[in-house]
C-alpha cells in the first residue's frame, strides 16, 4: 500500500491529514513538531523529520502561502524521487506555482495545485470541494487519494486551481460585505436582522453569507476563528493578480479588495474574516441584530 505524506497541520490540514491516515499509511510533518506528534497519537499517522517526507509516493501540502510551499520544496529537493506526486492544497499563487511545477518536473516530480473549499467543518467531515490544476493523467492518479473531499473538479492546467480558489474567495468577500451593508440598512429601517434574513434566504438575494455566516456567527455574536481576515486579504491579492494577468475589467472586485485591506488595518489580520462586518457596524453605529 502506497505511503502518503502531509505537510502543514493547521486548522484545515490537521483534519485533512486525519482522513488520509484513516485510509493509508501517512507521514506527517509540521513546523511545530509537537502538533505532528499529537496527530500521530490521535490518528495513527507517523510524525517524521521533514527529510523523511520524501519517502512518500504522494506528498500533500497545506501551508499559509506559496512562499512556504516553495521553501519546503527546496528543502526536500535533493531527496525527492522521480515518480512522486505533489498535491498542494494551499490557497496559493498561480504563477509561482507554475514555476514550482517546472522546478519539480526537473526531478521527475508531478505537481498539482489542489486548493479546497468548505472550511474547517468540511475538512472534519471529509466533505471538501477540491479544485485541481494539472494534467488529466495526474488528476486521475491522485483523485482516489483525496479522502477529505466530497467533490473534485479538474479545472485546468497547473495554476488553474489556485486561480479558481482566489476568485471564489473574492466572491465570498463581495457577498459577505454586500449582505452586511444591506442588512444594516434594513436594521436602520426597524427591521430585525433575523426577519430580514428569513426573507432574503427565501429569495434571490441569498448567499452563503446570508444563509450561514451571518446567522451563525454575526447574529449570535460568536465570531468563531475559522479563517483569518489576513488570509482572505491574501487571497484577494492573488485574485487581483489573476485579473491583472488577463486585463479583466473588475471594478467591484478591486474595490472589495480595498475594503478588506481597510478592515484588516482597522481590526487586525488575526481576526476571523466575518469580523470584517464589525467595521461596518462601527461606521453605522449599530449592530447587525
Amino acid at each position: 500500500m502506497e505511503t502518503l505524506a502531509f505537510i502543514g497541520l493547521g486548522a484545515m490540514g490537521y483534519p485533512m491529514a486525519a482522513h488520509l491516515a484513516k485510509n493509508r499509511p501517512t507521514l506527517v510533518w509540521n513546523r511545530t513538531f509537537e502538533k505532528a506528534l499529537k496527530h500521530q497519537a490521535e490518528y495513527g499517522s507517523r510524525a517524521v523529520p521533514l527529510e523523511e517526507v520524501a519517502e512518500a509516493e504522494v506528498i500533500f501540502t497545506c501551508l499559509p502561502t506559496t512562499k512556504e510551499v516553495i521553501e519546503v520544496a527546496e528543502a526536500l529537493y535533493p531527496l525527492l524521487r522521480a515518480g512522486t506526486y505533489w498535491v498542494d492544497a494551499t490557497s496559493g499563487e498561480p504563477e509561482a506555482s507554475r514555476r514550482l511545477a517546472e522546478r519539480l518536473e526537473a526531478k521527475g516530480v508531478v505537481y498539482l495545485d489542489a486548493p479546497v473549499s468548505g472550511g474547517v467543518a468540511g475538512a472534519e467531515r471529509g466533505s471538501l470541494t477540491v479544485m485541481m490544476g494539472g494534467s488529466e493523467e495526474a488528476v486521475q492518479r491522485v483523485r482516489p487519494l483525496l479522502f477529505y473531499a466530497q467533490k473534485v473538479v479538474h479545472v485546468g492546467p497547473v495554476g488553474a486551481g489556485h486561480a479558481v480558489k482566489a476568485i471564489n474567495n473574492a466572491l465570498l468577500a463581495v457577498n459577505l460585505w454586500a449582505a452586511g451593508e444591506g442588512i444594516l440598512a434594513l436594521v436602520a429601517q426597524g427591521v430585525s436582522a433575523e426577519r430580514a434574513l428569513e426573507v432574503i434566504n427565501a429569495s434571490s438575494g441569498r448567499s452563503n453569507a446570508t444563509e450561514t455566516l451571518i446567522p451563525e456567527r454575526v447574529l449570535t455574536r460568536a465570531f468563531p476563528k475559522t479563517f483569518a481576515l489576513g488570509l482572505l486579504v491574501k487571497d484577494l491579492g492573488i485574485a487581483m493578480g489573476v485579473l491583472e494577468g488577463e486585463k479583466a475589467p473588475a471594478p467591484l472586485l478591486r474595490l472589495t479588495r480595498e475594503v478588506y485591506e481597510m478592515a484588516k488595518r482597522e481590526l487586525g489580520a488575526e481576526k476571523d474574516h466575518v469580523e470584517a462586518l464589525r467595521l461596518l457596524e462601527r461606521w453605522a453605529g449599530r449592530a447587525i441584530q
